[in-house]
């Protein structure tokens, strides 16, 4: 029944000011609307993500979002150029030369932002 509807990320952070720094500076990402205390960004697909505040920012020991990319470790090289720093987990598989685990019929690279939220980047093999 939802399949046929868009779905979007939320993304929690503690400091707003900062977050936005963070994926506005960092990650290159362009605001779309300013709303509810909050920030929108679009995406390719029509996909979407609402960065807002809240106190509870950083808590999830999982994934809070990830980007399906077509070359991870050229993202991988262009972010760390950024002063994004990637998480190294010791997981099962390869590496690739840029460090994504390659498993599973995928190569993935997890980095936090600014408030603890680990984000992934993944590209299906």
């Amino acid at each position: 029944m939802l399949q046929s509807y868009p779905m979007y990320a939320y993304i929690p952070a503690r400091d707003l000011a900062r977050a936005r720094q963070f994926y506005e500076q960092r990650i290159g990402l362009v605001p779309k609307q300013e709303i509810n205390g909050g920030v929108a960004y679009e995406f390719a697909g029509g996909t979407a993500c609402f960065l807002y505040p809240t106190p509870n920012a950083g808590t999830s020991q999982a994934s809070q979002a990830f980007w399906s990319v077509d070359d991870v470790d050229a993202l991988i090289e262009r972010l760390k150029a950024r002063g994004v720093t990637f998480e190294d987990y010791d997981m099962p598989g390869e590496r690739s030369p840029a460090g994504a685990v390659i498993a599973g019929g995928a190569k993935a690279a997890w980095f936090k932002d600014s408030e603890g939220n680990i984000m992934a980047l993944v590209q299906s093999l």
